[in-house]
């Protein structure tokens, strides 16, 4: 399973390479945020229940029991996450004032803005925990495996051809649409239009897969052998939302003089 040194580091790279393409709007002080409780956030209970076993009987019980609750990657922002986000709020805020940290903005994180990245700390935590863990034999790693086809060689169904093959061209032809060189709307709305369109062909990817799986009886291959359904919504929870939240998370171009602390 993944140790105290694959957590941070992947983490905290990701987090540098979000400081470098935003100009520092996503700061030093994001990057402590949302490294840390990619790390030892969700292992919060793991270390209580170390804690609990060296004294043993109730101890060992109540570390156990916080353990299963806490280490989650929903559970562990259902009940820290707003919490948390106040207490890092002010470290960051203490950090800036003694210059302990640096800052582009000169502008201590937010409440929002530690909710944000704690979120994305705990689904990066499993991330690297539901692929490395148990032998490959997590819940998380089972059930997509579990959306593929290993019945024997899968057949070519017809329909399956036609759908994927619509949904891939509307991607690739929504894409050039949106983006023709003709077009007046700025860079940044082609980008958040081409976002949509992506997100809408992938819900629409993935309710045919959960169609063909789920629904149809007996179940048939949605792509191939492909495990395309657990995929999708493997990196979207896990690689996209974390990043997505981060992104959330950037301190504005032009910050509010009256938070900068004196």
């Amino acid at each position: 399973m993944p140790g105290p040194g694959p957590h941070l580091m992947y983490a905290m790279a990701s987090s540098l390479a979000l400081t470098t393409i935003s100009n520092g709007r996503f700061s030093p002080h994001h990057t402590l945020t949302y490294t840390l409780n990619s790390f030892f956030g969700p292992d919060i209970g793991s270390f209580s229940e170390w804690l609990g076993s060296l004294s043993g009987g109730t101890a060992h019980a109540f570390g156990s029991a916080l353990s299963n609750l806490i280490h989650h990657p929903f559970y562990y922002i259902l009940i820290l996450a707003l919490p948390l986000s106040f207490l890092y709020s002010r470290i960051s805020s203490y950090l800036l004032r003694t210059h302990l940290l640096d800052s582009v903005s000169r502008v201590p994180l937010t409440r929002m803005q530690c909710f944000f990245l704690i979120s994305a700390g705990s689904f990066t935590h499993f991330f690297l925990d539901d692929l490395f863990e148990e032998n490959g034999k997590t819940t998380t790693y089972t059930w997509i495996l579990s959306t593929g086809w290993w019945q024997g060689t899968a057949p070519v169904n017809p329909d399956a051809v036609l759908v994927v093959g619509f949904l891939c061209a509307c991607l690739i032809g929504g894409f050039f649409y949106i983006n023709r060189a003709s077009s007046s709307n700025s860079i940044k709305k082609k980008s958040y239009q081409s976002m949509l369109l992506m997100i809408s062909i992938a819900s629409l990817y993935c309710f045919w897969c959960a169609i063909q799986i789920y629904w149809i009886s007996p179940h048939r291959p949605a792509v191939g052998e492909e495990a395309d359904l657990g995929v999708l919504v493997f990196l979207a929870v896990y690689f996209f939302l974390p990043y997505g939240l981060c992104i959330m998370s950037m301190s504005p171009k032009d910050p509010d003089p009256n938070q900068i602390p004196l």
